[in-house]
């Protein structure tokens, strides 16, 4: 097996939870089958259950057998790197005995001190973690330590700072990890690529060209057993703050001067500064939130938000978000940036659909007395990976009518491609100390700066039309309205 790694000790808080047996020993897994992972490597699974080692790595076991169909042979030998250690996280006595665990899997593995901290759990307990790894000398060695964590960082921005103050305690803004998991997506990183790598689109990348982008990102599930956290986040924390905002910001960033981490934070963030500040009546006039009702998905019917399990039956939090971003600055002055995220929606998929202008006088019609199709570049993120440019061709025949066609590229039906799972380049960039696409401070604080302008308005109005979209839709009514004020309508798969 290559040393394409550096060698470390992984070590995960939460390990029993569902995060860790879904996403992160599969991705591990994963970068331990291809090579890309040091022999001298060993993960410490921390959890609240009193576990055995052989127990926890039977659950490893069963965890990365289940995405496969065929029988793994090398999966007996892959779960014996992994160890557990039950842990109390308020109790320093559970740190110290982890140190000496952890010294004591340096020295077996010879891992030179490498430690890369995962807190796959509660974020409550993310600042009580970091201040203790410090105080009972978890990040005192002689080889490098890393802090992951994931999503939400704080709920709104003065929890953000507070967090970020115990997490900087502990540990260095360049030590911490902060997971998008978007951002591990192929597409994702795939659009500075079709951006800064083709010379047909960036010269038209601008607002003389383009005349409004749409971000989308719907789900058919909804709250499924999540409904306590997500009566607290709701669609605005849960996915505008983090991922929809991320994707803005490489959408509209400028090319950077070389492809390094900080040049392509440095680009971002001037995005995230450029957005447009809200008030009340921008929040009222270009926002639009909504709570699906009961309905059927795929023959079955489902029922409302209020109806799901730890949800208020009166519920005010809104499991839809649209709306129109405004970015000022000189590439972007007029070209709306409209965003639209959903659960219980009419399908899955999270696709960006760029609009450019109209020709200035139409030669040729689609039908008679009907205009053509305006050309657009549409980047499927999932479950579809790829990408298409809508363009006008003759219609065969005797006429001067267009018929619109298709370019299509698919990145994830190719034969031989097997797309890497976010987590698992992401968990890969961390042991490579590449965080170029984590989330920098930076971003996190403009972000919650600019969904709190939003929360704020909605928090102190209660939402009288909740629930006001059916299960399996396409959202209220009220995201059409806000487009077609424009003149613009949301494109769907069907157009």
């Amino acid at each position: 097996m290559t040393n394409t790694a550096p060698k470390s000790i992984v070590i995960i808080f939460g390990a029993t939870g569902d995060l860790a047996n879904r996403k992160l020993y599969p991705s591990i897994y994963n970068l331990y089958t291809k090579g890309k992972l040091s022999e001298d490597f060993a993960v410490i699974g921390v959890a609240r259950r009193p576990l055995k080692n052989e127990e926890f790595q039977e659950n490893v076991r069963n965890s990365v057998a289940g995405q496969f169909e065929e029988q793994r042979n090398d999966i007996e030998k892959f779960s014996k790197l992994f160890y557990y250690h039950p842990f109390n996280v308020n109790d320093t006595a559970s740190y110290r005995e982890l140190k000496v665990i952890a010294e004591k899997l340096d020295s077996t593995y010879n891992t030179g001190g490498n430690r890369i901290f995962y807190l796959a759990m509660a974020p409550e307990f993310f600042g009580t973690i970091a201040v203790n790894l410090k105080t009972e000398g978890l990040t005192s060695t002689e080889g490098y330590t890393r802090l992951v964590i994931e999503k939400p960082f704080g709920h709104n921005l003065p929890s953000a700072k507070q967090l970020n103050e115990q997490l900087r305690h502990a540990f260095s803004e360049d030590e911490i990890y902060r997971i998008d998991h978007y951002l591990g997506k192929e597409m994702v990183q795939n659009i500075e690529v079709i951006r800064f790598a083709n010379a047909i689109f960036e010269p038209l990348w601008n607002n003389r060209y383009i005349s409004n982008i749409q971000v989308t990102s719907s789900e058919v599930l909804g709250v499924e057993d999540r409904g306590g956290y997500y009566e607290k986040s709701g669609a605005l924390r849960d996915m505008v703050q983090n991922h929809m905002l991320q994707m803005v910001a490489l959408l509209a960033m400028e090319p950077p001067i070389k492809l390094n981490t900080d040049e392509i934070r440095s680009e971002k963030i001037k995005v995230l500064r450029a957005l447009r500040p809200l008030e009340e009546e921008d929040v009222k006039k270009y926002f639009v939130r909504g709570q699906y009702d009961a309905g059927t998905i795929n023959g079955k019917n489902v029922p409302g938000y209020r109806q799901e399990e730890k949800v208020d039956p009166n519920s005010n939090t809104a499991t839809f978000v649209a709306g129109k971003l405004i970015i000022d600055n000189f590439r972007w002055a007029g070209v709306p940036f409209y965003i639209r995220t959903g659960k219980r929606m009419k399908e899955k998929s999270t696709k960006i659909v760029v609009q450019f202008k109209d020709i200035p006088m139409d030669l040729y019609y689609r039908e008679e007395n009907d205009r053509q199709n305006p050309n657009l570049l549409v980047i499927n993120i999932q479950p579809d990976e790829g990408i298409t440019l809508y363009l006008n061709a003759k219609r065969p025949g005797q006429n001067t009518m267009t018929l619109p066609v298709k370019l299509d590229y698919c990145n994830n039906c190719i034969d031989g491609i097997n797309t890497p799972e976010a987590y698992e380049k992401l968990i890969f960039d961390c042991m490579m100390g590449d965080t170029t696409n984590f989330a920098h401070w930076d971003e996190v604080a403009l972000s919650w700066r600019y969904v709190d302008s939003i929360s704020k308005v909605w928090e102190n109005q209660i939402a009288t039309e909740f629930p006001n979209y059916p299960s399996g839709s396409n959202g209220p009514k009220a995201a059409d309205e806000l487009l077609a004020e424009d003149g613009f309508h949301w494109w769907s798969v069907e157009d």
